[in-house]
């Protein structure tokens, strides 16, 4: 990682269908498909959309062989139709699934934590997707790793990138390079530690293969987009990311313009800033470099804080770099940054992969965006959010929501509407909402409480890991949920 200027990561080249990332290849955005995998018309309809919202690589699930075999007909009527969108098969569970998938689409997603240990599963897969000009991700989610490796280092950064470099050794060993790999997390910081040490591990062992990028859950609105700028903005701010995907829970098509301003908005980074002081930042292990516990909003007193602000091109670097040559280490600062945006999503995203990778490094101690077109009140929120994306400063209650496929058991978007309006004035919860078990429980893992999918329109309620109530009616969940947070003491009645 460089800390004086921007360069990006060098990785080698990998084709899916007929987009190529890595390379210097441009920054590719992608979506994934929340239908039915069995409803071919409705999941072609779908993916036309995300292409025409500027999306060259679409992810659908397939959870069965079933689904697999589908993907030969969304594939031959997607071409049919003229679009030549790179498809992603994205497996759970059973690996077998995958070598149905990889006869039909240009990547297959799998999880290590699927797999068995002899890895016999995954020679033949590789051998398969080598024959056919198929990429293969490996992708890696904080709360599902496998037992083997949870039992060892536990649902943590380690952990993951001990599941990653285990598969990414296997295909070293093959010689077989049109390999992706992900890190993803509902947590930015974990999320961030975890793509870190992934680079760190694959250097030493001479591996360029492309990245991937992404918060998983992020949820909606102003919210969603915040948590996933911040957390992928302080990746792409290292130089690194070769596709990524904003998780929305939302119509697949709105995730492209956030995405797609997030590349836009790190192509350029020029300028070089001398860093005195290196030693100073632990891109791997959170610290606080303060004695400030809550950082706070420019609205607040700060007295004791000196001002930082950035009026380069590179705001990132600019303000690490300012902080980190401070002649006390510790002195509190404010970082601030004017946008002259008109859009408030526009700015949000731009503020917030601009400054919280600085709270989330813990380098940070407040923050002030100038940004002449919006009202205090939505400055304010802005503000808050990026602290609350970046895990320094909780104001509001987190929802860890996951964006739904098409293994998503009920509507999860009305469904996080309809919890927000019932709990969204409650302050320093997380309440995962969950469309199914396959992230459900371990991607919720830090949740206060979980609502997830079971089966159709039925629910199951966690107070953290521990399953409370079971395959709830789905029009009784809500209030069963409400329930729940009161009986263990964390319900306020909203203000009058």
């Amino acid at each position: 990682m460089n800390l004086t200027q921007f360069s990006r990561r060098p990785t080698c080249e990998v084709r899916i269908g007929h987009t190529v990332i890595g390379s210097g290849h441009p920054v590719a955005v992608q979506s994934m498909t929340n239908t039915d995998t069995n409803d071919t018309q409705a999941c072609v309809e779908q993916i036309k959309r995300i292409a025409r919202a500027g999306g060259p690589i679409v992810r659908l699930t397939a959870q069965g062989c079933r689904e697999g075999e589908n993907l030969g007909n969304i594939t031959a009527e997607l071409r049919r139709e003229g679009f030549d969108t790179a498809l992603v098969a994205d497996i759970h569970f059973l690996p077998e699934v995958a070598a149905v998938a990889a006869r039909h689409v240009d990547k297959v997603r799998i999880n290590p934590g699927n797999y068995r240990t002899d890895h016999g599963e995954l020679d033949a897969l590789i051998e398969q997707c080598r024959e056919r000009g198929v990429a293969l991700r490996i992708g890696v989610n904080h709360g599902s790793l496998g037992k083997r490796i949870f039992d060892e280092l536990g649902d943590t950064p380690e952990g993951m990138v001990a599941a990653a470099m285990e598969f990414l050794r296997v295909c070293q060993k093959h010689d077989f390079d049109q390999v992706v790999v992900s890190m993803k997390s509902s947590n930015t910081r974990v999320m961030v530690i975890a793509y870190r040490l992934l680079i760190e591990a694959m250097d030493s062992e001479g591996m360029h293969y492309p990245i991937h990028l992404g918060v998983t859950e992020a949820g909606n609105g102003l919210e969603g987009r915040i948590k996933s700028a911040v957390g992928i903005g302080a990746l792409m701010a290292d130089g690194l990311g070769d596709t990524i995907r904003v998780s929305l829970t939302e119509a697949p098509e709105n995730e492209i313009p956030v995405a797609r301003l997030l590349v836009e908005h790190f192509a350029s980074r020029p300028g070089v800033f001398e860093v005195k002081h290196p030693e100073r930042y632990s891109p791997t292990v959170f610290r606080r470099r303060s004695t400030i516990t809550t950082p706070v909003i420019h609205s607040e007193p700060h007295e004791g804080f000196r001002l930082l602000e950035s009026t380069s091109e590179n705001p990132t670097a600019e303000l690490r770099a300012a902080i980190l040559n401070l002649e006390q280490a510790d002195e509190p600062v404010i970082v601030k940054r004017r946008y002259e945006d008109t859009d408030l999503e526009t700015m949000a995203v731009k503020a917030a992969a601009d400054l919280g990778p600085l709270f989330l490094d813990g380098l940070a101690d407040g923050i002030w965006i100038d940004a002449p077109a919006f009202t205090p009140a939505q400055i304010r929120e802005v503000e808050l959010h990026i602290l609350q994306s970046a895990r320094v400063r909780f104001s509001h209650t987190e929802y860890i929501a996951c964006p739904s496929c098409g293994r998503t058991l009920y509507d999860i978007e009305q469904t996080l509407a309809d919890i927000k309006a019932r709990t969204g004035h409650l302050k320093n919860l997380k309440i995962g909402i969950m469309g199914c078990i396959v992230n459900g429980p371990g991607e919720m893992a830090d949740a206060d409480y979980g609502y997830v999918g079971a089966a159709p329109n039925r629910i199951t309620l966690y107070k953290g890991r521990e399953v409370i109530e079971r395959n709830i009616p789905q029009e009784e969940a809500l209030d069963h949920l409400i329930e729940l947070i009161k009986k263990n003491g964390d319900w306020t009645d909203p203000e009058a």
